[in-house]
């Protein structure tokens, strides 16, 4: 196993890391809150997320639960649970994840097989430190339908079409928001409360709601 010292500083790598020794530390670290593992083919990255980063991913699953309460859409939310896949001996950990159109098939359950099992519907990244590696791949390989990513300036959305992630303008799990919209409200929190931010964002999803 080697150690690459990486810039930025919150971020380490290592190489030739067995898969076993992967999933021991995904146990090893579980109590560690904020250490995110991410693994390729023997590679693992390990981050530790800085404030900007969790604040912004804290942000984005408040646009999404607020969309699914006004929507009275079931919804289950698991986080930033690992998501591994041996035979393609890639895994990572989402900033929040959701499944939405699939929430009746893991309703329930404490463990998710994802060989039986569907990929959760929507997964969100926060980029705010550029990873060494391409978490987007990881997340095509094992079949999420849609990445919300947002590096801090530019917000995209990707769908899965025909196996291939492509930039969208509007999300397909959650019809009612834009790309545009998401990042004009992730801008405007910079400037208001939380609270405030959340209370202004629900009307809006309200007037949407009554004008479709």
């Amino acid at each position: 196993m080697t150690a690459i010292l990486t810039t930025p500083s919150n971020l380490m790598v290592l190489q030739g890391v067995h898969w076993t020794t992967y999933q021991a530390l995904i146990h090893d670290l579980e109590a560690e809150s904020g250490k995110r593992l991410t693994y390729n083919q023997g590679i693992l990255e390990i981050r530790v997320p800085l404030p900007p980063h969790e604040r912004y991913k804290s942000l984005m699953g408040r646009l999404v639960e607020v969309t699914i309460e006004e929507t009275a859409t079931e919804i289950t939310s698991l986080g930033s649970t690992t998501w591994s896949c041996e035979d393609l001996q890639k895994g990572l950990e989402a900033d929040e994840c959701f499944y939405i159109q699939n929430e009746r098939a893991v309703q329930g359950k404490n463990a998710i097989d994802l060989t039986v099992d569907p990929p959760p519907d929507l997964a969100i990244e926060v980029d705010n430190t550029q990873s060494s590696l391409n978490r987007l791949e990881i997340y095509q390989a094992i079949g999420v339908p849609e990445v919300w990513r947002f590096d801090g300036e530019s917000m995209t959305i990707y769908c899965l079409v025909a196996g291939q992630y492509q930039p969208q303008e509007a999300s397909a799990v959650l019809p009612l928001l834009q790309r545009a919209d998401i990042l004009r409200f992730l801008q405007t929190s910079q400037n208001m409360g939380e609270t405030t931010w959340v209370r202004e964002f629900r009307q809006w999803v309200r007037a949407r709601i009554t004008a479709s």
